[in-house]
């Protein structure tokens, strides 16, 4: 039976808070193991606060949104490297440099994992765009957001958790927020909301602290994040 392909976009704040989490990084290559032998993952990783911290000091010391997206991606490698180091057993042995290498990597590999590629897109962008590539039906966004607001919740005490939207509701609501600068926290970049929606893929926004819902993301049940679809 071919195994079903899952894709997953893991914020690199999850990773690296500050130090890189090990013990964190070690918990979710654990059910990334457990479930390897019914589904693959690919799995891309976000730069986090390292690639702000970067982007920032590029804008100062000269300001180019290119280089600054150049700077931020390099962090997403790093900790790309991490989540390899925790799978390289069952994990292509080396990063992808393109979408069509992580595609071939797939039909001999459960795992294969990437950082950001492109300047002007992010990893967000890049999880959808490897979906797309590896006809792959779910994305999983794991983050330190515990699903899709319809406010900022940090600012707005009215904000109401959405279980449930369709892909242009997610895409109107991603317009508002993304200002498509590396570094920038948004919800979802605007790009891939938009391409979700035209592969008609179906995106599951968790929580990556709640690890029961990042398996049932996995497995296909009921989690408290937010599931967006057609």
């Amino acid at each position: 039976m071919k195994k079903q392909i899952i894709t997953l976009s893991i914020g690199g704040s999850l990773l690296v808070p500050d130090i890189p989490d090990v013990d964190y990084i070690k918990k979710i290559a654990k059910i990334f193991r457990k479930h390897s032998k019914k589904y693959k993952f690919a799995i891309v990783t976000g730069g986090g606060a390292d690639a702000r911290v970067y982007a920032r000091a590029m804008r100062q010391i000269y300001k180019n949104e290119f280089l600054a997206d150049q700077g931020a991606i390099l962090s997403t490698w790093q900790n790309a490297y991490l989540v390899l180091a925790a799978l390289q057993d069952i994990s292509y042995k080396k990063l992808p440099q393109s979408f069509d290498e992580a595609a071939e990597a797939l039909d001999h590999n459960d795992i294969v994992i990437m950082g950001g590629t492109i300047p002007g897109t992010t990893t967000d962008t890049v999880a959808v765009l490897l979906a797309e590539r590896i006809d792959s039906k779910r994305v999983i966004n794991v983050s330190n957001v515990d699903g899709i607001y319809t406010r900022d919740p940090k600012k707005d005490k009215k904000a109401k958790k959405l279980s449930l939207m369709k892909h242009e509701d997610l895409a109107k609501l991603a317009a508002e927020k993304d200002t498509r600068k590396a570094g920038e926290n948004f919800v979802f970049d605007v790009l891939a909301s938009k391409l979700l929606h035209r592969s008609g893929i179906e995106g599951h926004f968790i929580s990556g602290k709640k690890l029961n819902d990042l398996e049932n993301a996995i497995i296909c049940k009921k989690h408290n994040g937010t599931v967006v679809r057609k």
